[in-house]
């Protein structure tokens, strides 16, 4: 076997590779937020549990921060350095996560950890983008995006597995050896690419951008906590979207911007950064309320309630094997009006549930749910790169990526905000509410009708959208 061919062959492994390293990515951030109200780590520590969740805010803003400049970084020193970088810092960071012994080490360490999330998530993204043809990026893209999809649902019963027969602790060491294996097969597959003429670095677009989506990702953090003031929370989004317009008219005035936002005239593109936002945040409230559902409104323990949510992971994956079938059969602008229409209703359905729903109906429903998830999440990722030149690649997948995290976080907020707002319109009073089945039910409906004021922007669409993905690769 030759170079060429061997080089083909790795190439074919990359999307599972990414796909690998995301993986350990979501999953730490996702059992995390199971373990910290248990209060196993807030006794190691000696400080209360609500304290803990600073370790959860300062690993959010870092990914705020430093996302919008991975693609330069990964244009000026290489794909494969930038990657390879990432996986050491994200490791070390989680070693010195697990080997903590008090909060302000454990912050630490978590900006550290925040600052290899960023760089490894959007430059992987990129890596892959760049190095699969267009005949086979729906297969590659759909691989790359299960783990941001399935995570969420796998967390939960991970992590109360974790905190209740092991150490807290592990949740953290246990990404040692997938570290590794991951750095060894990185410079076994990746070739070290970088921009032929890189972009002198835009350092005001970097403090605007970065300080747009610290305000609005702390705004809505603070806005999705119990008790937290909402005045403060609608402060600090409201000042970060103030800054979002200047970063916007500072990068419509430079001939190199760190985000370029000239990429949104692409109507497939803006409509899976613009019209994909809104989605991801009805659709990306559910994993927010689900388990709470579950908790709070059945009285089920957190285990048990992780183990239904199993039900929504094996939809992810079952219907990740067809996604390119659908989307080669369908195109991308039908499955995307009937997929969001379908995770509306069954958004909705999520909230009917109550504890005397039989078994069969309640893991029918959120097993449909984690389809129509897995379906829209991979139709959107896959669309975005279908009309995106080479040389605009690195600015739109930065772009892209800061979308995505900034709806992920604007997901819960939405989540926790509909609850508060439920039990408010009830007549409940006081810092911390008590939730009740209906307050669920007006969440989920809230959240599924957010989901269905997505399907204007689907219908706008050409029909032919995505057509050069889909015939490629027939």
């Amino acid at each position: 076997m030759d170079h060429t061919q061997t080089q083909s062959s790795s190439m074919r492994f990359l999307p599972y590779l990414v796909a690998a390293t995301f993986f350990m990515e979501y999953l730490d951030t996702t059992v995390l937020a199971t373990a910290l109200p248990g209060g196993q780590m807030a006794h190691s520590f000696g400080v209360g549990p609500n304290d803990l969740s600073l370790g959860m805010t300062a690993y959010m803003l870092a990914l705020a921060v430093f996302i919008p400049i991975s693609g330069w970084i990964a244009d000026r020193f290489g794909s494969r350095t930038v990657f390879s970088g990432a996986i050491v810092v994200f490791t070390v960071a989680s070693v010195l996560c697990g080997a903590s012994n008090g909060l302000v080490e454990f912050t630490a360490a978590r900006v550290l950890q925040g600052i290899g999330g960023a760089m490894m998530v959007p430059v992987g993204r990129l890596i892959v983008v760049r190095n699969t043809d267009k005949s086979q990026l729906i297969k590659a893209i759909s691989t790359i995006t299960w783990p941001a999809i399935v995570a969420p649902v796998v967390g939960p019963p991970i992590g109360g597995f974790i905190t209740t027969y092991a150490s807290w602790r592990w949740i953290f060491l246990l990404n040692v050896p997938f570290g590794i294996a991951a750095l060894i097969a990185t410079f076994m597959m990746i070739r070290n690419e970088r921009a032929s003429d890189p972009k002198p670095l835009d350092i005001v677009g970097f403090l605007l951008s970065g300080t747009t989506l610290t305000f609005v990702l702390y705004g809505t953090e603070l806005a999705s906590q119990q008790g937290s003031s909402l005045a403060t929370a609608g402060a600090f989004v409201a000042a970060g979207l103030a800054l979002g317009v200047l970063a916007v008219r500072h990068a419509a005035a430079r001939e190199h911007p760190l985000l370029d936002f000239t990429t949104l005239r692409v109507p497939t593109f803006s409509v899976t950064v613009v019209t994909g936002s809104i989605t991801r945040i009805g659709i990306g409230a559910v994993p927010y309320l689900m388990p709470l559902l579950f908790q709070v409104g059945f009285g089920l323990s957190a285990f048990r309630s992780g183990l239904l949510l199993l039900a929504s992971a094996l939809g992810n994956l079952g219907m990740k094997a067809l996604t390119t079938r659908v989307l080669q059969h369908y195109g991308f602008r039908a499955t995307a009006i009937v997929d969001v229409a379908f995770a509306s209703v069954f958004i909705v359905a999520c909230g009917c549930l109550t504890p005397e729903t039989p078994l069969a109906i309640v893991l029918f429903v959120v097993f449909i749910y984690g389809v129509t998830r897995s379906m829209q999440f991979s139709t959107l990722a896959t669309l975005a790169y279908a009309d995106i030149a080479q040389k605009q690649m690195s600015s739109a997948n930065t772009l892209w990526n800061a979308a995505q995290q900034m709806s992920i976080g604007l997901g819960i907020a939405f989540g926790s905000l509909s609850l508060r707002i439920a039990a408010s319109l009830r007549g409940e009073a006081g810092d911390v509410p008590h939730f009740t089945l209906g307050d669920f039910r007006w969440a989920f409906l809230f959240a599924g009708m957010m989901t269905l004021v997505s399907l204007i922007g689907y219908v706008r669409l050409s029909p032919d959208a995505g057509r050069n993905l889909a015939s490629r690769s027939g």
